[in-house]
């Protein structure tokens, strides 16, 4: 019996370690393969160091600057200058003689509607006195004026009477005759600029906002260089910022000198320094650009008495020139009696005459304030400012 125990306990001891032997090699995992070698990586040299191992200093010879090499093949270093602004080219004015004769056909496209409707009725076969009336309202339409208006009705009734028969080209020889009397033809149109003391003439322009004051103070160089003379200019309107640059414009053009001060300084004290300048130069003119003003502002208007008084410590004046829009018709004459009052005007500039077909304000201005038109713009090219002269005026109002 014990024989067979013993029996047992050998077999389970036996299949219990072929058990275990079969449970080991099945967990058994196979082995990752080695990591590769690390490659061999030289290691820059360390940088020298302040301590015990630093590696001392060796001494070189020094180069001079002769031994060194320098860079070949490069040109010198050429260091280019901004360009120098250039002068402005200095325009050639066109001579002012005959000028409106040249314009005249820019004249005669607003102007002519007058003297054909004055032709037209004087050429009825019955003149009775609802034609009479008609070519008084045609007179005072186009801004005649009344008083003048009555005189050439008058004058014309009588002498159409005389006159008989009216054939058109005497027609036109009267009717050229008349308002060339209206105009005035005996009246100086001289803008002087010859001081008899000595000195340059001195002109001051004057005029309310927008009637192109500073544009025509510019063509009015333009007019006196081409004349032979030499200007200076003063931009006296220190409160519009464009004006006194404007006005530079206009002067570099012709070679005139300008004196401008400081934007919103006093104008009367540019006024002064511009003829001072003028008188040290030797200049035939000074052109004083005065700010535009409306006539209604009594402190403005006052100031321009001032400024008229700070220039004649220096020089007398020798032309006060009012700049009147042509367009603005009656209320253009508003403006001249006051301006009139205060700096005692001696010339009119008519502007934009070429503009409107209210010619006849020329003949009314002169009888308000009993100075002549001397000038008279007809159109925005620099050389369109032109001598005034009746014939010419008259020969654009009735045509050819």
């Amino acid at each position: 019996m014990d024989i067979v125990i013993l029996a047992v306990v050998i077999a389970v001891v036996v299949l219990g370690a072929l058990g275990g032997l079969v449970v080991g090699s099945r967990r058994k995992k196979q082995l990752p393969p080695p990591p590769p070698a690390a490659p061999d990586i030289t290691a820059p040299p360390a940088e020298p160091h302040v301590g015990e191992e630093a590696e001392t200093p060796r001494e070189e010879p020094r180069r001079t600057i002769e031994e060194v090499d320098l860079p070949t093949g490069a040109g010198p270093v050429v260091i280019e200058e901004p360009p120098a602004a250039e002068a402005p080219e200095i325009e050639i004015p066109e001579p002012t003689a005959g000028r409106l004769v040249r314009l005249r056909a820019r004249l005669s496209r607003s102007q002519n509607a007058l003297g054909k409707g004055l032709l037209s009725l004087l050429s009825r076969e019955h003149l009775d006195e609802d034609t009479w009336e008609e070519i008084e309202d045609t007179l005072l339409t186009a801004d005649v004026g009344v008083q003048p208006t009555q005189e050439l009705v008058d004058r014309l009734r009588e002498r159409v009477k005389v006159l008989g028969t009216r054939t058109p080209e005497e027609l036109r020889a009267l009717l050229r005759e008349e308002l060339i009397t209206l105009v005035g033809p005996t009246m100086d149109r001289t803008v002087h600029t010859e001081n008899p003391a000595g000195g340059p003439g001195v002109v001051m322009v004057v005029g309310v906002n927008g009637t192109g004051k500073t544009t025509t103070t510019g063509k009015l160089a333009r007019v006196l260089v081409a004349d032979g003379n030499t200007v200076v200019l003063g931009a006296a309107d220190t409160f519009r910022a464009a004006a006194a640059d404007q006005l530079q414009t206009w002067g570099e053009r012709v070679g005139a000198h300008i004196v401008r001060g400081p934007e919103g300084g006093d104008p009367a004290s540019v006024a002064f320094d511009a003829v001072k300048e003028g008188k040290e130069m030797a200049a035939d003119a000074v052109l004083i650009d005065t700010a535009g003003r409306l006539h209604t502002k009594t402190g403005l208007m006052d100031e321009l008495g001032k400024v008229k008084r700070v220039v004649e410590k220096q020089a007398p004046l020798d032309e006060v020139l009012l700049v009147l829009d042509a367009t603005t018709g009656q209320n253009g004459l508003v403006q001249a009696r006051v301006f009139a009052e205060v700096v005692d005007i001696t010339g009119i500039v008519l502007t934009k005459l070429d503009g409107t077909a209210k010619g006849g304000i020329v003949i009314a201005v002169q009888r308000e304030l009993g100075v002549p038109v001397k000038l008279i713009g007809l159109g925005e090219g620099a050389d369109d400012l032109a001598p005034f002269e009746p014939e010419a005026f008259v020969d654009a109002l009735i045509g050819e």
